[in-house]
């Protein structure tokens, strides 16, 4: 509350409230007090771990704007930072997400920042250190604005990523992620769908470890652990969809190897009867 009303609300940019909540007592508070101090944070973690929720609850939190830089493998510095433009025929000075976040004191969303090549990244040093400034070239440096915060999200073992430079590491506070755990998951079916039956809830909450046990015994890939999924399907189901037909859509279809297909949908099977409709789901 301080630092909402040290910084107020940026007024260039208004701020869309996140669509999830996160869950997670302990992050929520390692997460908030490593900004509160000023520092950027890097959230690690594997799929289905809430990194990018959570940046976006964070900045909700804060009060501040966010900007989101999805990276990948020819991600420039021009990009981040800004380039030239033509605007009523003269050349002027577009800026990027970065240079939006440090000049208007946002909340910078880095997702998935091991996806680019690290001479791409090293323009971040001087913004994320103890200097907090931007030299963008053939224009004047400027400096990061007291409010901005930087928060990366990486996944590890992904196609295409790789590991981060020590000297980016270094300027970042970093937070491993936990999985979702029964109970909270069940917090965030309730907020989301109120009308569905306790009962469903545990369910579709057990559903999901299960999955994620399997993935991490090697028994399913990494594909059809997807809690967008199966919030996703849910959505489906309150509208009137069988649940099965929504869970293969969700879930079970995100991976193409049959034999997978079929393993998924016996998992789903121990839980949700065939028999179940979408209207047996749902008070009301």
């Amino acid at each position: 509350m301080e630092f909402r009303q040290k910084y107020g609300q940026a007024e260039a940019c208004s701020q869309r409230a996140p669509r999830y909540v996160y869950y997670g007592k302990e992050v929520w508070e390692q997460a908030s007090q490593a900004l509160l101090c000023g520092k950027n944070l890097l959230l690690a973690g594997a799929k289905a771990t809430g990194k990018n929720m959570l940046a976006e609850n964070l900045a909700e939190v804060f009060g501040r704007p966010s900007w989101n830089v999805s990276f990948h493998i020819n991600m420039d510095a021009s990009y981040m930072i800004g380039t030239d433009t033509f605007q009523e025929g003269q050349v002027v000075f577009r800026p990027g997400p970065v240079y939006e976040s440090a000049a208007q004191g946002g909340f910078c969303i880095l997702d998935e920042i091991n996806m680019a090549r690290n001479e791409a990244l090293a323009v971040l040093h001087s913004v994320l250190d103890f200097r907090r400034v931007i030299n963008v070239p053939g224009y004047s440096r400027i400096s990061v604005h007291e409010a901005a915060r930087f928060i990366a999200t990486m996944n590890y073992g992904y196609a295409g990523t790789r590991d981060l430079n020590e000297a980016l590491t270094s300027r970042f506070m970093v937070i491993h992620m936990p999985e979702i755990s029964q109970d909270n998951l069940e917090k965030l079916l309730k907020r989301e769908f109120p009308s569905m039956k306790n009962s469903y809830i545990q369910q579709f909450a057990g559903l999901f470890q299960d999955i994620e046990k399997k993935c991490k015994n090697g028994e399913l890939t990494s594909r059809v652990l997807d809690l967008r999924g199966l919030l996703d399907a849910l959505s489906l189901m309150e509208k009137g969809l069988s649940p099965l037909a929504a869970l293969d859509m969700g879930i079970t279809n995100k991976t193409f190897d049959a034999y997978e297909q079929s393993l998924i949908q016996d998992v789903i099977a121990s839980r949700i009867s065939r028999k179940t409709t979408a209207g047996s789901i749902f008070a009301g």
